[in-house]
């Protein structure tokens, strides 16, 4: 067996059945600390390449002559130690992180205050943006208080959707549809394609159609096949918090674990 494999296992046997939606099985994790496999200790570079090379895709965090300094805020679910969010800061967003864990959070701020130089300003002209953490239920509301915001023009999900049951996908669609803002864009880094979705998680196996159907019909319990799959062929009405996919495609830079596997999608209304 595999190093991944066996680190899998070790997850589903912690959580067992549906335990991954369960907060306190991930803080059992953090506190313990021993056991973090899904911490690659540094950003994605597909999201760093992404931010870099495609702003004709998702616009800029702020304009060079905004003297006010409005900048765009971006949001981070399951944000683990930050980095992601810390990356997202250094390119001038005012970058949120969410984590259900309050031993998580605490890695957080440690990683802000004792590696925050590893996060150069991407371009002085535009400057950095805030970072901030907070704890709270992704499905929940109470912690958009903290964050400064109910709705952001910038949401990443990479290990996010694939921690949580397939029977809360509906729920997630949902939630994404209402934190993004009217003009703003959903960044999907999709993990883990190449797994058999029954298997069991997290991660869970997920496919790209599971982010197009669950995000065309926010809200809505899609059925799954016995092999974990959504059927082929089924057809459902136009739904008006649907997100449209902008754009697709395989990065050339992700983590070593995604490897010539993970595929970005970018949506909006």
């Amino acid at each position: 067996m595999s190093t991944v494999q066996e680190a899998r296992a070790k997850l589903g046997e912690h959580f067992g059945v549906g335990g991954s939606g369960k907060p306190d099985r991930w803080e059992a994790l953090w506190a313990d600390g021993s056991f973090i496999p899904w911490d690659r200790g540094l950003p994605n570079p597909a999201l760093e390449d992404l931010l870099k090379d495609r702003q004709d895709l998702i616009g800029i965090p702020k304009e060079a002559s905004d003297t006010a300094g409005k900048r765009k805020k971006a949001f981070v679910p399951g944000c683990g130690k930050g980095y992601d969010v810390l990356l997202l800061s250094s390119f001038g967003y005012d970058a949120v992180g969410l984590e259900v864990s309050e031993t998580a959070l605490k890695r957080c701020l440690e990683e802000r205050d004792k590696h925050g130089d590893k996060y150069a300003v991407r371009d002085a002209s535009l400057g950095a943006g805030k970072s901030n953490f907070v704890a709270g239920d992704f499905f929940s509301n109470e912690w958009t208080g903290s964050a400064g915001a109910e709705q952001f023009d910038l949401i990443y999900d990479y290990t996010f959707l694939c921690a949580l049951p397939p029977s809360m996908r509906h729920q997630w669609a949902l939630r994404m549809s209402h934190l993004l803002a009217p003009d703003g864009h959903l960044i999907c880094l999709e993990f883990p394609l190449s797994k058999n979705p029954n298997l069991g998680g997290p991660p869970f196996g997920l496919q790209s159609k599971v982010y197009v159907q669950h995000l065309a019909q926010p809200g809505l319990d899609i059925p799954y096949n016995a092999e974990g799959y959504i059927p082929e062929g089924v057809t459902y009405p136009d739904n008006p918090a649907a997100l449209k996919r902008a754009a697709h495609w395989q990065p050339a830079r992700t983590h070593e674990i995604g490897k010539d596997q993970d595929w970005i999608s970018v949506w909006h209304r």
